[in-house]
């Protein structure tokens, strides 16, 4: 283009002041080409920072980089995504719905799709429809890599929600819906294992459906994240008496120490009776109940200091899997 700069992959940055100056919303995505070819990554997040500024809160630039994302080469369809993702237009109620409508076309190939839907992540919250429609996409068997992404969006949305509200039960029951119903083992242990993240206190409704995955759900990874989030539960009796009912059963040793140092982290000392229990049903346990039984006794209560007081954290080699 006549009047547009020339860069190669030997572009300094001292070049790259001119792009910064004289480019606009219309001449971007031409003038980037080049600079695209750079095998720097610091290039290309410099184009994803000048974009989100000329974006800005402007919902039509918004819209017109949402369409660039429709036959964008690879390293210019990341860049314009995560332009959109960190754009103040992307809070918009009409953007995030354009976005959410182009995430859910099938004329998109998946990995387009899934990462528009991941553009949706810096979401402060996701209204009634919006996450109805994103969970409800994430159990389709056809939604794949796309389902996955609208799973991850959900839990991460239900992050910044809850940290600026403490808001995350619709979020949890829509996880737990995926978490249940997806036929896809990646897609179910990424609803069952990211509220991990956000780590809110369950309700009664939560806790009934964390436990139910304690018995229904076939991947062991699975299994330990409803563990895991299950030790913030609310009704720590409830949690102490599902833990013991599951622990028998459960022939996975990386499931069965979720529920043991978990059942401490959800009722403290008052757990060492069932872990004491846990331990003679799988004796592989004795070593390390006494551990715990040792620094309970020491007068430690709080649990990230128990655990820290642990001889071995990792006694099963289990780690890889957390």
């Amino acid at each position: 283009m006549a009047g547009a700069p020339r860069y190669d992959a030997t572009t300094c940055w001292r070049d790259l002041e001119r792009f910064n100056e004289g480019v606009s919303i219309d001449t971007f995505r031409e003038w980037a080409a080049p600079l695209l070819a750079s095998r720097d990554p610091l290039v290309r997040m410099y184009l994803k920072e000048r974009l989100t500024e000329l974006i800005g809160n402007d919902a039509g630039r918004a819209s017109q980089v949402l369409e660039w994302t429709r036959d964008a080469g690879p390293k210019e369809f990341k860049v314009f995504a995560m332009a959109l993702k960190d754009s103040e237009a992307v809070h918009l109620p009409e953007v995030s719905r354009k976005m959410l409508e182009l995430g859910m076309d099938v004329a998109l190939e998946p990995e387009r799709r899934a990462g528009v839907l991941s553009s949706l992540d810096t979401q402060k919250q996701l209204s009634p429809d919006a996450l109805g429609k994103l969970a409800d996409f994430a159990k389709d068997p056809a939604s794949g890599e796309a389902g996955w992404a609208a799973a991850r969006t959900i839990a991460r949305v239900m992050k910044n929600d809850h940290e600026r509200s403490a808001n995350a039960a619709p979020y949890l029951d829509k996880l737990l819906s995926i978490g249940t119903q997806s036929l896809d083992e990646h897609v179910r242990y990424m609803a069952l294992s990211t509220p991990m993240e956000t780590a809110p206190v369950l309700d009664a409704s939560a806790t009934d459906g964390f436990a139910k995955v304690l018995t229904t759900e076939g991947s062991p990874d699975g299994r330990g994240a409803a563990a895991h989030n299950l030790s913030l539960s609310a009704d720590r009796a409830k949690v102490l008496e599902t833990f013991a009912r599951a622990f028998e059963p459960e022939q996975d040793v990386c499931v069965r120490w979720s529920l043991f140092r978990f059942s401490a982290r959800a009722a403290g000392k008052d757990a060492l009776p069932v872990m004491a229990n846990m331990a003679l049903v799988d004796p592989r346990f004795q070593p390390t109940y006494q551990d715990f039984e040792r620094i309970y006794a020491s007068g430690v209560l709080d649990f990230e200091r128990v655990w820290l007081a642990l001889a071995d954290q990792d006694p099963y080699g289990c780690l890889h899997r957390d």
